[in-house]
Parts: structure tokens; C-alpha cells; sequence
């Protein structure tokens, strides 16, 4: 697979690695001007690797591109990868009062200056809704650290698929 990704054009290739930092086209024509790589796991590196060493307003901008998590009245606004993750955390099907503290929630998190950001590939609602509980009352910089973190989780996990899958 890495042969194709190497041999793609940089509209191609921006197409295909644009969504693996929300939205962040600029990451997926940096990480093409790095090209070739010798293979997937090089690829991911790098691209984690620009994430994680730009700046601070940059990092602010990723995580803000990030949606809400189960805000019901958003849901056609999300990217398609969003939307499955979303979906396979079953926040698609949340009760009407599910729906209203995950609104409290991403309303008062709004003090951080960025949304909650959370890997909820593999999580249920309720592992969802602890873990914001608990991130409400957290230090801004401990905060600020824990979503970089997370926003890197979740684009590991949106590499990985696009390995499983192929282009």
C-alpha cells in the first residue's frame, strides 16, 4: 500500500489525509512534502510527529475543528469519520436525557476554549459520559494536554483503518 500512497498525486494524497486531524489540510501537504515513505508506520510517525511539534495556536485550531460530542442538532455538520465514530459509540441513539447533559456538558466545557475531545472508538455513552464528568472540573493546561492527547488517539485510529482498508 505504501507504493500507491507514494505515487499519488498531492490532490489525491491531500484528499486522503486531510480528515486524519479533523479537517487539517494543511497537515496532510505537509506530511506530502515528507514524501516517500518507506512504509505505513514511517507515514504515521510523521504525521503525528507535525502535529505534535507546531504550534500551540495550531494545535488550538485542530482541536476546535473537532464537533461536539451527541449534539443531536449538528449531526448532519459532521466530517464522515466523526460521524462513525460518533455513531459507533451509539451517541447517535442517546435518550432525551443523555442528550441534554451531553449538551450541559459541551456547554460549560466551552470555558476551556476548545470542545471535549475524546477517542470514542470503542467506548460506550456511559465510559463516554464519566470521563466527561470527570475532564469538567480539570486544570486548563491539564486539559489543554489531555485533548492534544486524545486528538492524537484519534488519528492513530483513523490511520490504522485506512491501513486495514486500503485506499
Amino acid at each position: 500500500m505504501i507504493n500507491k500512497i507514494n505515487q499519488l498525486s498531492k490532490s489525491e494524497f491531500i484528499k486522503v489525509f486531510t480528515n486524519i486531524f479533523e479537517n487539517a489540510s494543511w497537515i496532510a501537504e505537509e506530511l506530502y512534502n515528507q514524501k516517500p515513505f518507506d512504509n505505513f508506520e514511517e507515514l504515521s510517525s510523521k504525521i503525528l510527529d507535525i502535529f505534535e511539534t507546531t504550534t500551540r495556536d495550531k494545535q488550538l485550531k485542530i482541536l476546535n475543528a473537532h464537533p461536539d460530542l451527541a449534539n443531536k442538532t449538528k449531526i448532519s455538520l459532521l466530517t464522515p469519520d466523526s460521524l462513525k465514530e460518533q455513531t459507533s459509540a451509539g451517541l447517535d441513539q442517546c435518550t432525551e436525557e443523555e442528550f441534554s447533559e451531553f449538551k450541559k456538558l459541551n456547554d460549560t466545557y466551552k470555558k476551556f476554549g476548545f470542545p471535549f475531545i475524546l477517542a470514542v472508538k470503542e467506548k460506550t455513552k456511559i465510559e463516554i459520559l464519566n470521563n466527561f464528568r470527570k475532564r469538567i472540573s480539570s486544570d486548563p493546561e491539564i486539559e489543554f494536554d489531555e485533548a492534544v492527547k486524545q486528538v492524537k488517539q484519534i488519528a492513530s485510529l483513523r490511520l490504522k483503518e485506512l491501513n486495514n482498508k486500503g485506499l
